[in-house]
């Protein structure tokens, strides 16, 4: 395959994460059958594809588009997500003594988080693809995104979240227009009931990672961080991990850069460090080999956090040993403290999961994780504005 200035896409087929074998991309396509795992994206990424043919293109995620799935423009469902600012935190690094610690604001996206980057690419695809409605089970911002992105697109939306979600994600998406359930329990009831729709409806189940879209959309965050920060990365990234699709996803994009020679091939690759809830800490538990019942694991007041088991658990696994990263927990409390503080002292008023990386900080440094020295990149979901309810 040449590339050209008229092709759009790079993507070739869909690969089982663990086995390797081909799936079509032509044909609407969920998790792995031949290893009940998650499909992955793969590109032709040795093309003659230049960082200089960035140069004048929109401030979008979209600007990364030959390394994106959706094959026809046509089809791409935006409403201007991605390109969102990497801020100085000068003051919180004062506090603790450190050279260099950033934040990729997330917040600034459409519906106010992250997840509309991930909800615009599986929108698009499965408009590709034909589809007419999609489901997903959601602890809250992914819900709002899937709605608003169906909503755009004419397809009909069914969003299912816990009972206890705050009224704000559960109005945001009814706005939207998208027919809303709520369960009592955690996401992963959720996920249950969405996988009956998607079986008696024949909805496409857009469930994290159960889809390989959605990890699409996260890994543009990592061309972001690279181009947004003249091709050098940041020593560290911490990243508040439910599912674990933006983790994967940014360390996806590091490799395909590689491939594609934008960075080289020598390029020392951030440690990925798991930030979890104290709460629902399924991640950090199977990394320092304790084994729990799911029923110990309940809520949190980052919702996001909430996943008692994330379907590409393993995947996350690889990626935080590959980087010789690490996992650590913070409490309620903690959250609820963080978010106070970087409003008072950076004017950022950030959800709990973000504030769970801040209050992470002390603790890896004096666990010897993480140096003063080193430039370190958190990743802020989302909006603190919709976890007010969550906060009081």
């Amino acid at each position: 395959m040449n590339f050209t200035k008229t092709q759009t896409s790079l993507a070739s087929h869909l690969e089982c994460s663990k086995c390797k074998k081909s799936y079509s991309l032509h044909e609407l396509q969920t998790f792995a059958t031949c290893c009940n795992k998650p499909l992955v994206v793969q590109y032709h990424a040795t093309e003659s594809l230049d960082t200089s043919d960035l140069k004048d293109r929109k401030p979008t995620m979209w600007r990364y588009r030959e390394m994106l799935p959706v094959l026809g423009d046509a089809n791409i469902v935006s409403l201007g997500e991605g390109m969102t600012p990497i801020l100085p935190l000068k003051r919180l690094a004062a506090q603790l003594e450190l050279n260099d610690l950033q934040m990729k604001d997330e917040s600034l996206n459409p519906t106010g988080s992250f997840k509309a980057r991930g909800l615009s690419m599986a929108v698009s695809k499965a408009k590709e693809l034909g589809v007419e409605k999609c489901v997903v089970p959601t602890a809250g911002n992914a819900g709002g995104a899937m709605a608003a992105y169906c909503a755009s697109a004419g397809i009909k939306a069914t969003v299912i979240m816990p009972s206890h979600t705050p009224k704000i994600f559960q109005e945001e998406c009814q706005y939207y227009g998208a027919e809303l359930i709520l369960v009592k329990g955690l996401i992963n009831q959720c996920g249950a009931l969405a996988a009956k729709i998607e079986k008696e409806q024949g909805a496409f189940n857009i469930s994290t990672l159960k889809e390989p879209y959605r990890l699409e959309g996260k890994k543009t965050m990592g061309y972001e961080i690279a181009e947004q920060m003249n091709w050098q990365l940041p020593d560290v990234i911490l990243y508040p991990t439910g599912g674990g699709t933006g983790l994967l996803g940014i360390w996806k994009a590091f490799h395909e850069m590689i491939d594609l020679g934008w960075l080289s091939a020598d390029t020392k690759l951030p440690r990925m460090i798991v930030v979890q809830a104290a709460n629902c800490s399924p991640v950090v538990d199977s990394l320092n080999g304790i084994t729990k019942d799911i029923s110990e694991y309940t809520e949190s007041l980052a919702n996001g956090l909430a996943v008692p088991v994330a379907f590409g658990q393993d995947m996350i696994h690889r990626v935080v040993k590959e980087s010789g990263g690490t996992s650590v927990t913070v409490s309620e409390q903690e959250m609820i403290d963080g978010v106070k503080e970087m409003a008072k002292h950076e004017g950022v008023l950030v959800a709990p999961e973000g504030a769970a990386l801040w209050k992470a900080i002390p603790k890896l440094i004096a666990s010897g994780e993480i140096s003063r020295s080193e430039k370190i990149l958190m990743i802020n979901t989302g909006s603190g504005y919709k976890y007010l309810e969550n906060l009081n």
